[in-house]
């Protein structure tokens, strides 16, 4: 998935800025679902690349955002979060998850500042205590809470496991953000760029687009489906000033068609605005989006509905 092995930058450690040689490397955050993995990718990277929930297990891809400076380039690796699987899907989202930890040379286990450490951490630590990659203890969402509820977070953090680091930060606030990516390069191995300087991301614009359309639906259905949503981009046609894109928004059951398009196709539309909106920002021109919400029967649990949805 990366393209190399991973494991070369455990050596490196942090060094003096002004005598860095250029590392190039790949890392990905890893947690239980909802600690924030995402958020802090996207804050890193200073642009939307992958997208965000108030709702656990919201990232189905992995999708590599790059960070350039001046000495070093940062590949990040955003995976779905590690559960306990219900369906053949969130076994498949799983065992990506444990394909992209084995490969990359910085792994940051996020945990949550407003959270008891559970057994979703202590799980999780366990898993990659026999990895080759560097392990840093990165602890989110420090915003929420006091400074002494950070300090009780933060022991209880170190005695989870043997890490590299343990840094707080909050990727809202921006506190601590380029802290956490100064410690992340430090570690990654010596290495020339893997990326050209203009690339943010080596995702494919409709696997961008699709998951920015399927975050507007996951909004606009709190609680109903969360995970039963599926979008996949038919065809994006560029003509002119505008693109034309053509989508379908995938659900298990009928009664769940009903709620996604809405009461006169209200819902529909508004996440038809909500998507536009952001796809215009990515692609960097003005967009027709055409959406339709299909039927595909527990989609989640059949292989042949899995490969045709992209899974």
């Amino acid at each position: 998935m990366t393209g190399r092995p991973a494991g070369g930058g455990r050596a490196g450690g942090p060094v003096d800025p002004g005598k860095r040689p250029y590392r190039a490397g790949f890392a990905c955050f890893v947690g239980r679902p909802n600690a924030g993995k995402s958020t802090l990718t996207n804050a890193i990277v200073g642009q939307k690349i992958a997208i965000t929930s108030n709702k656990p297990q919201t990232t189905r891809h992995v999708i590599r955002a790059v960070l350039h400076r001046p000495d070093s380039q940062l590949v990040l690796v955003d995976t779905p979060g590690l559960h306990r699987p219900r369906t053949l899907l969130g076994e498949r989202l799983n065992d990506l998850v444990r394909q992209t930890w084995s490969e990359v040379d910085v792994i940051g286990l996020c945990i949550p500042a407003n959270e008891p450490v559970g057994r979703g951490d202590r799980f999780i630590t366990g898993e990659l205590s026999g990895l080759k990659a560097t392990v840093i203890a990165v602890v989110t969402k420090t915003d929420l809470v006091d400074r002494a509820r950070l300090a009780e977070q933060l022991l209880a953090v170190g005695e989870l496991g043997e890490f590299a680091e343990v840094v707080p930060v909050s990727a809202v606030s921006g506190h601590q953000v380029d802290t956490l990516v100064d410690v992340m390069t430090g570690y990654l191995p010596e290495s020339p760029q893997l990326y050209p300087d203009d690339m943010l991301t080596d995702d494919p614009e409709q696997v961008l687009v699709a998951e920015l359309v399927r975050e507007a639906a996951l909004e606009g259905v709190r609680d109903e489906l969360p995970h039963s949503i599926a979008v996949v981009v038919e065809e994006m046609i560029p003509e002119g000033q505008i693109t034309k894109i053509y989508a379908d928004v995938y659900v298990e059951r009928p009664s769940q068609k009903a709620i996604m398009i809405g009461h006169r196709g209200s819902r529909l539309k508004a996440v038809g605005t909500a998507a536009r909106r952001q796809i215009e920002e990515l692609l960097g021109t003005r967009v027709y989006l055409d959406l339709h919400v299909r039927v595909a029967k527990d989609w989640q649990r059949d292989p042949k509905q899995l490969r045709k949805l992209g899974f």
